[in-house]
């Protein structure tokens, strides 16, 4: 097992001030672009990661630290950000992303003994059982996969105009 609680929330701590650091300030043009029809622009996807922090991550761990296995815990609402109408600046949701973070950290800094609890087991609603560990895992790996798609997508907008280094620019390449 390659977890380590350390670890993991060095990377959950770096998220906010990261996605701050290459979105805040820039165009409409990059913030809003995506790869198509029903995919995410880069709003959506800081958007989705604030409702993961509020509905996602600390109530599972909660849920498995107080319920364990007894039954699921609820689905994650993975698309519900989209159904916010109200603009908000994407300095405001950066904000508040790292609001929400910080104050989700200092909760799982609290609450797990990494030397007691990783172990701990949970019942999610489409995987069965899973462990605190892994849940937390996830989270880390969550952060990157979107860390990973703002990037792909915010390059995909010059996809047409790199013209022959396109074969050099993997961030290009459809996998």
């Amino acid at each position: 097992m390659n977890f380590n609680m350390k670890e993991a929330i060095e990377l959950l701590e770096k998220t906010p001030k990261t996605l701050e650091s290459f979105l805040s300030g820039l165009s409409d043009e990059w913030l809003s672009c995506h790869e198509g029809e029903g995919t995410w622009n880069v709003y959506e996807v800081v958007g989705h990661l604030i409702e993961g922090e509020n509905s996602n991550w600390i109530p599972r761990v909660e849920w498995i630290l107080q319920q364990g296995y007894r039954k699921p815990f609820s689905p994650f609402a993975r698309f519900a950000h989209l159904h916010n109408s109200e603009y908000v600046s994407i300095d405001d949701k950066l904000q508040e992303f790292q609001r929400i973070r910080t104050l989700n950290i200092a909760k799982i800094k609290d609450a797990i003994d990494p030397d007691l609890h990783l172990e701990l087991k949970g019942v999610h609603p489409a995987f069965g059982t899973v462990k605190l560990s892994e849940l937390l895992s996830t989270w880390v790996v969550h952060d990157l996969t979107h860390i990973n798609q703002i990037v792909r997508v915010m390059a995909k907008r010059y996809d047409s105009d790199v013209g022959p280094w396109k074969e050099y620019l993997g961030v290009l390449k459809d996998h």
